[in-house]
Formats: C-alpha cells, structure tokens, sequence
C-alpha cells in the first residue's frame, strides 16, 4: 500500500496537521488554497473572488476514498473494507471504522477533522474579505454546509472569526448552538443565492440551500436530544420545514431520473444539485474494482450480504449484470456486481493473483479475505462518469417522505416513495413503515456517504452485523482528535473515549 498525500499550504492564521490518505495508488488530489496575506496584525483576507472560487474547489476533499467518506460510510451496514494479505491493511485504519473500534489517534478522524475545520475558517475569511452579495451568500452557504459536518461526526465545533488572532483559542459549539448556526447561515444565503436550475452545477445555488436544509432538520431530533444516541423526539415544526424545503426544490426544476444510472454520466442534468469540479468519480470505482478488471482497480472496498440480501434483484437501481454476450453492459457493470466478471469481448475475467475465473462472492472476511471476495460496488462507471455529486435531488424528496411518515402520513410518504420507483422503473410498494424507509433510503442512496446518518436516526447504528459486533452507542460520535484536544482546552472529549 502506498500512502496518498495532499498537497496543502497551511494557512497563516491556524496551523493544522497533514495526514497521509491511504490508499492503493500513488493518485494525488491536489487541492487549491485560499489567499492570505501575512502583516504585522496577523491576516489580511485576499481577494473575495478568488477566495469563492478556491473554496469551491475544496469540495474536492469529499471525491476521495479516505477523509470524510471513511467517516461516513465504513461505520454503516453498506461497505466493508477488507484486507487482502498486505493490501488494505494500512494498521487497521480501514478495519477499525467498519469494527466500530476507532480512537482518538485514528488517521481519518485527524484528518476530516482537520479539513473541515479549516474550510469552515476559510469560508469567515471570504466573509471579511468586503464579498459581494453573491460572494457572502456562497461563503453563508458553504459555513453552513461545513458546520453541519463537524457538528454530525464530532458533535462540536471550534469556531473562530477570521479577524481574531492566533492567541484566542476558538470558542466551543455545542451541537444544538452549531446546528442553529448552520441554519442560519444556510438560510441567511438563500436571497443572494442565484437560482439554478437542473444541471452540473459547481456553485451553490438556492436549491442546493434547500437540499441541505431538508438534512439539516430532518435531523435536528438527533442533534437537539439530551443523549446523543438518543431516543430523539421530532418536533412537527421541523418537520414542516423538511417538506417545506423540499417542495420548494422541487419549484427549481428538479426532478427524477428515469434511467436510475446515468444520474452519475455525463450530460444528464435532472437530479445533480451540486457537484465537485475537482472530480469525476474516479476514487469510487478505483476504490473497488479488481486487479484484474480493466480498468484496473484497487480491489478494495465491498458490501456485504447483510445489505445485499435485502434487495429485490428486480430493482433497476440493483444493477445492470455483466454479460458474456456484449449487450449493454458487458464488461464493467454498474450497481451490485456479484459472480462471474466478463471483460469487454465477453470472455471471462481471470483473476491474475489465483488464476482462477474471477467470481464475486456473497462471502467477505474483514481480514485474509481471498482477492474475489466481496460484491462490488459501481456507481461512477469508469468509461461514463463525469462529475462527483455533492447534493443530488432524490435526497431531498426522500427526506420528505420520512417527514412525512414521522407526521404521520403514510399515505404522503408512500406517495413520494411509490413516484421515485415509478420513475425508475421499478415495482411499487403497498405500504410503508419506519423499517422499509430506512431500507428504501439504502436502495437509492447506497455507497453515497448517507449511510451512517441514517441509521443513527433510525436507531439501527448500533445493531451488528458483518465482523461488526460492538454496539457501544457512544460511537454515535466520533472522538475529539488527540492533537485538537491538546491545542485547545475549551474542546472536551466525547463520551466513551
């Protein structure tokens, strides 16, 4: 394995440490940095246009297989990270977030904690940089989006103004006091926001204010509960703003896809909110595939039964199979890869490591997994993916329809529910309760880093199932990192660690 380093300057005003992304290339996502002037006082913010520009190619840090969506997928249901001989071993740093095992020197947990925090401070400079109006909604905007993220891994957030110095430790946000910033600044943006209607937008635009709105309160329960691991009571109030913000999305245009798996192609401009410009998908596809595939992967990340076994094969959103005969999909597939692996002229995949026909199996140990253990996962197909999502539409109108159910109305959830199927392609259901929602939400959402979110508001977070055994509930939250803790005695350390 090699190790998979960003390139990043260190802003003048905080110092953060650079951890190493481990993977199975030598592939670098450079990321680029805000401008900042060194003076006498401290910092002196650089240009706002700049300034927006670069924060947006910062959503680069969610594209890759490591920082914030090990944090948010590898602990759920949905993927498993297993270790093949020497491959993907990196000390446990991918074994201990599928065992629920991690702690507070974990390489992941420093780094995303690192990321986000430092963009949230990126975002007050912009803000003291005398923006346009457009320019401040977009920083509103994207402080808000980041806030989110800390507050929901790590449950507070350090918060510092641009203009205070280095020797003024940032104040500390509880999750509520954090969750009602986010809001406020996400809703603060909304006038200033252009509105942008279905496409591969690079720019936060009044829908994708809505989008994250809808998260935001549908999961206010769980941010505002005495317990973080709850039970969580939903309040109507913040229900209505889910189905508010929803309702108002869709106004923009924004629809469902009927062909489930060109959301993630080029050229198709019906469900993408929002999207990276600083990727295409690749490390999702990389980060799965096989040695042997061509292309070729890094024959890593799988599902397991657990997931799989819930789905019915019928479902267009399972996946296409790969086919001997050279119709549609042969070769590399898309969804659920599972059995024997076909290369583009039909002829069966051999795996060069057994010599073996190379079949995906249900079966996947977390450690000495064979090289084809594992069904893979493909949504950004290697020869069509163009964009990585940020914030897609079916979300939102998911999120709907959980508010919905929570109020009550099973009737109007099974109503959102049933047109999303419909508009794939799929059966639709008789009925809908808590349990098939939160399967429903799998089906669509699977592999997009929504995951975990999701079962800890649905309280499954904590069940087992494969090589996962520990339910402890404190791992709802993720631990403080050793070093931010060290650097700043106004942050106490999570519960359980």
């Amino acid at each position: 394995m090699k190790s998979n380093y960003l390139t990043k300057g260190l802003l003048a005003t905080v110092a953060f440490s650079l951890i190493g992304l481990y993977s199975c290339t030598s592939l670098e996502i450079e990321e680029v940095d805000s401008i900042v002037v060194e003076s006498t006082g401290g910092a002196t913010a650089g240009d706002p246009t700049q300034l927006v520009e670069a924060a947006y190619n910062d959503l680069s840090v969610f594209t890759d297989q490591a920082n914030l969506y090990s944090l948010f997928q590898h602990p759920s249901d949905e993927l498993i990270p297993p270790t093949r001989g020497v491959d993907w071993g990196d000390n446990g740093v991918w074994r201990t977030l599928h065992a629920h095992t991690w702690d507070a020197t974990h390489a992941q947990v420093l780094n995303a904690w690192n990321s986000l925090n430092q963009r949230i401070f990126k975002t007050a400079e912009i803000l003291a940089a005398s923006p346009s109006t457009e320019e401040a909604a977009q920083a509103n905007f994207l402080q808000g989006f980041y806030v989110w993220h800390v507050l929901d891994l790590y449950g507070q957030v350090p918060f510092r103004e641009f203009g205070e110095g280095v020797d003024v430790l940032p104040r500390v946000l509880s999750r509520s006091e954090a969750l009602d910033l986010a809001i406020q600044k996400v809703e603060a943006s909304i006038a200033g926001l252009p509105s942008m209607g279905p496409g591969e937008n690079i720019r936060g635009s009044k829908a994708a204010a809505y989008a994250i709105l809808t998260r935001m309160y549908l999961n206010k329960a769980v941010y505002t509960a005495a317990n973080p691991a709850g039970p969580y009571e939903h309040q109507t109030a913040d229900l209505d703003k889910v189905i508010e913000y929803a309702d108002l999305l869709t106004a923009e245009g924004y629809e469902f896809d009927d062909d489930y798996f060109s959301i993630w192609e080029a050229g198709t401009d019906k469900e993408p909110i929002l999207v990276s410009n600083q990727g295409s998908g690749q490390n999702r596809w990389m980060m799965t595939l096989h040695y042997s595939q061509n292309p070729s992967g890094w024959n890593g990340f799988t599902t397991i039964s657990d997931f799989y076994d819930q789905w019915d094969q019928n479902d267009p959103r399972f996946g296409v199979p790969a086919t001997p005969d050279g119709t549609e999909f042969s070769g590399i597939s898309v969804g659920m890869l599972e059995g024997q692996q076909y290369d583009d002229n039909g002829d069966e995949v051999i795996d060069t490591r057994s010599q073996q026909p190379l079949k995906f199996t249900e079966e996947v140990k977390l450690a000495g997994a064979p090289t084809a253990q594992g069904i893979r996962v493909i949504k950004y197909h290697p020869g069509r993916a163009s964009k990585y999502i940020i914030l897609r539409y079916a979300e939102s109108q998911l999120n709907k329809a959980e508010a919905l159910l929570r109020k009550g109305d099973n009737a109007g959830a099974l109503a959102v529910i049933n047109e999303m199927r419909t508009a794939r392609g799929g059966a639709t259901l008789s009925s809908i309760d808590e349990s098939s929602m939160l399967a429903e939400r799998g089906f669509e959402t699977y592999w997009e880093g929504l995951r975990r979110v999701d079962q800890i508001r649905f309280g499954t977070y904590t069940d087992t199932w494969t090589e996962k055994t520990v339910t402890d509930a404190t791992r709802v939250l993720f631990p403080i990192p050793q070093q931010a803790l060290d650097s700043n005695p106004n942050l106490v350390q999570n519960e359980g660690y």
